[in-house]
């Protein structure tokens, strides 16, 4: 069993990029969390501390914001329909979070520090990909992304510069869980929309088909990480 961090760890564990989790932390703080597989030195220079799926799991299941992320509050209440999933969720604060579609107060889509906050995150979830995937390939989803579905598309999307919907969740894209595994829904406000995301979603590494819900007939997209 693997022995809980101490408070110290724990600071070290919850200050890790929420992306790549690289650590920063005393060389004696993470040459413990190594020895307890909570994180891993990465064999090329500068050989930098990063979580193991064991360190996020224990990052995650105490947040240190005392709140759910976006994908598990859609998860916990995404028992019918894909589109029915939660209400839109609120913006974070304080960690970057990739806009899913319908936050309240998220500011300006368009503002440069957004750009380069969005792009530093896409950039480091290709080197999570190249450090993870086993055979060191970009061009599909990591373990990261394949246990947070609803961050890991939605971040994709809004890299490749697509506008994530605002409050009323019409103008723009929504990502959203579903109770398919591996599994997420897309929702835009036309048709134009829905192909142009599948095509993003699909150089990302993604597959995305479009569906039509059988009770309001409204077009989503049903998209999944590819394996191989």
């Amino acid at each position: 069993m693997t022995r809980p961090p101490t408070a110290a760890q724990r600071r070290v564990i919850d200050a890790a990029d929420p992306v790549t989790g690289r650590l920063r932390g005393t060389q004696t703080q993470l040459t413990a969390l190594v020895r307890h597989g909570l994180a891993f030195r990465h064999p090329r220079p500068p050989h930098d501390h990063f979580l193991t799926p064991a360190g996020h799991r224990t990052r995650e299941a105490v947040p240190a914001s005392g709140t759910r992320p976006p994908e598990a509050a859609a998860a916990g209440s995404a028992a019918g329909a894909p589109q029915a999933a939660a209400e839109p969720p609120t913006a974070d604060t304080g960690v970057f979070a990739a806009r899913v579609g319908g936050e309240q107060d998220i500011g300006p889509v368009a503002a440069p520090a957004r750009a380069r906050e969005v792009h530093s995150a896409w950039q480091g979830l290709l080197e999570l990909r190249r450090m993870t995937n086993p055979d060191g390939g970009t061009d599909r989803p990591c373990g990261w992304e394949r246990t947070h579905l609803v961050r890991a598309a939605a971040l994709a999307l809004e890299a490749a510069g697509h506008r994530p919907a605002g409050p009323r969740g019409t103008d723009g894209y929504r990502v959203r869980a579903t109770p398919q595994p591996e599994a997420v829904a897309v929702h835009g406000p036309d048709d134009t929309t829905l192909r142009a995301c599948a095509a993003t979603l699909e150089k990302a590494g993604w597959q995305a088909g479009e569906h039509t819900d059988a009770r309001t007939r409204a077009r989503y997209l049903l998209a999944s990480p590819r394996r191989v």
